[in-house]
């Protein structure tokens, strides 16, 4: 199937997914918040990827080949149905706190979580422009090298960096505090995941092991 029928197929089961996740816990239609949270996710993953599948599809081929089945690490495959399972609650529990009115976050705040996703989101692509190997997979493929240039220059992992960031934003889109708590056990699994990452990449990929005492951080400067 050529790229850009997957990726239309794959964006509308998306759509499809997100809106179920969103409107059966809302228990109606009238929730602004969703539908902007709608709006800021489709245009801050459909407008890079029609810009990757122009200009470098085989990118954009290795992000769409994701999931726990395409995981050959066994760990990982625990790892990745850990992310989306939390994922997922966080997002119903952020929907049924605003229903349930637990929490009274202001339009403003809500705003500012969908331009933490769109930043995530857009941070993760830039990832994606600057090392073309950056894969949905934990993997290393033949004549790949070691990325070290722009935002791997700071961090090992900044694909990661725009997940957390998306991950804060997504319970305040909509109009959550509660959903907040679920980034902490989002943040652990991917600790884990890099931990894992990274012990085949320092056995596997030629340089990683030198590239790791040049960058010293993970995923956050100063910090880990």
């Amino acid at each position: 199937m050529k790229t850009g029928v997957r990726l239309a197929a794959s964006s509308i089961w998306g759509l499809a997914v997100l809106g179920a996740l969103l409107f059966l816990p809302a228990g109606t239609l009238n929730y602004w918040q969703a539908w902007v949270f709608i709006g800021v996710f489709t245009a801050a993953t459909i407008i890079p990827s029609i810009y990757l599948a122009r200009t470098n599809p085989a990118a954009l081929r290795r992000r769409m080949h994701g999931g726990p089945l395409a995981e050959g690490r066994a760990i990982q495959k625990i790892v990745i149905i850990g992310a989306f399972l939390d994922l997922f609650a966080m997002v119903v529990l952020s929907v049924f706190d605003h229903r349930m009115g637990w929490s009274s976050v202001p339009a403003w705040l809500c705003l500012l979580g969908d331009v933490l996703i769109a930043a995530g989101i857009g941070f993760a692509m830039l990832v994606i422009v600057q090392n073309n190997y950056a894969a949905a997979t934990v993997t290393v493929e033949t004549g790949q090298f070691v990325a070290s240039r722009g935002v791997y220059k700071f961090v090992r992992h900044p694909m990661y960096v725009g997940n957390v960031i998306m991950m804060v934003g997504i319970p305040l889109a909509l109009g959550s505090y509660w959903g907040l708590l679920l980034v902490i056990p989002g943040v652990l699994v991917l600790v884990s995941r890099i931990l894992d990452e990274e012990k085949m990449l320092t056995h596997e990929l030629g340089g990683y092991r030198e590239y790791t005492q040049r960058v010293r951080y993970r995923l956050l400067p100063y910090v880990w």
